[in-house]
């Protein structure tokens, strides 16, 4: 469960303060970390102090200690030297990598509670006496975010994010698959949506500095108890699907700012494809030129304002009413009426989502 990197930094550390060789093997005589070479030399001495009874023991030049986890042998410790003084250190070692057993188990259980309690894997009683026994405070807010990287380098983005949040021991980061990170963050009484999108945001830019650059933060809603960071989880999924589909633009997308893309996303396929029959009578928007697109788009960006769409399409008023002409005998559809036009927006929208999850499907 202990890398071996994290075991040899350990070895030098105290190799460093105490100038005494140090090195880490498992119950089979393999080296995992050594501060001196040929270390593998000693690997039938580890095995004979293996299958004796002593916790510690001196052979060849060098003092050995065992080390346990919940009374299951898992490293032996050797000390270069036979003194008083290396015994000591040997002692320090062992216990150092005793703690280093103890803190990761304690974070790998966390760590699958949290993946558990996200993926609703736990039934309501477990939740809580889990939560009693790992110490994590059961009725405090939390949100959800969901950090995709788009990157082949999730491992760098988790450690990255848990290197943003190592002081803040009441966050949680996990992984559920390859290509989010996903923080369940404790949330203070003030904090308002609004401190937690610039939360979200500030995340971005520490992680486009780290060279992830396609990074996009998903965030759920605020929950009261802990039984309900799996709704969260589910809210910021949606929030980072419909956000690909309607909102491309952004970058951080909370569940709460969704307007109309959440009630779209929640049509089923064969009405959304009834819908747009009914609309453009067998058609589909994207029959349309470029150029009808372009004017499409600006029209509403413009609030329906035929003059400033016309001014910011370097076209003739009249022309641009000629094109809106032109539509409405296509679609049946006056863009300039503001019913007419909402049916349109509506169903560009219900067209984006269509082919989304035709490609989602593939």
């Amino acid at each position: 469960m202990i890398s071996n990197q994290i075991l040899q930094n350990t070895m030098e550390g105290l190799k460093s303060i105490t100038r005494v060789d140090l090195c880490v093997m498992d119950t089979e005589g393999k080296t995992l970390a050594s501060t001196f070479e040929h270390a593998d030399d000693y690997e039938g001495a580890v095995l004979d102090f293996v299958n004796s009874p002593a916790d510690s023991q001196v052979l060849q030049g060098f003092q050995f200690f065992k080390v346990f986890d919940e009374h299951q042998l898992e490293f032996v410790i050797l000390a270069k030297g036979d003194s008083d003084d290396v015994y000591m250190v040997g002692k320090i070692a062992s216990f150092q990598t005793q703690n280093l057993l103890v803190a990761y188990k304690e974070r790998f259980d966390k760590d699958n509670f949290i993946k558990n309690l996200l993926l609703d894997n736990l039934l309501l009683v477990d939740i809580y006496n889990r939560s009693k026994k790992l110490h994590i405070e059961t009725d405090v807010r939390r949100i959800v975010f969901i950090i995709e990287t788009n990157s082949d380098r999730e491992v760098n983005a988790l450690e990255t994010v848990r290197s943003i949040y190592s002081s803040k021991t009441k966050d949680f980061i996990t992984a559920v698959d390859e290509k989010c990170v996903i923080l369940v963050k404790e949330v203070a009484p003030s904090e308002s949506y609004d401190d937690l999108c610039k939360s979200a945001k500030g995340l971005k830019d520490i992680l486009a500095a780290e060279n992830l650059p396609k990074v996009r933060v998903a965030l759920g809603t605020i929950v009261n108890e802990i039984k309900d960071v799996s709704r969260s989880y589910k809210e910021a999924k949606m929030a980072l699907d419909v956000g690909k589909i309607f909102y491309n633009e952004r970058n951080v997308v909370a569940y709460s700012n969704l307007g109309i893309g959440r009630l779209i996303y929640q049509l089923p396929i064969p009405l959304c494809k009834m819908f747009i029959k009914e609309i453009f009578d067998g058609k589909s928007p994207d029959d349309f030129d470029e150029e009808t697109l372009t004017t499409i788009n600006k029209f509403f960006e413009n609030s329906l304002n035929v003059s400033e769409t016309s001014r910011q399409l370097y076209i003739h008023r009249n022309t641009l009413v000629y094109r809106l002409d032109k539509l409405q005998k296509s679609t049946g559809l006056d863009l300039r009426v503001f019913e007419d036009a909402i049916t349109f927006k509506i169903a560009l929208m219900v067209v984006k989502y269509m082919k989304y999850m035709e490609t989602f499907e593939y």
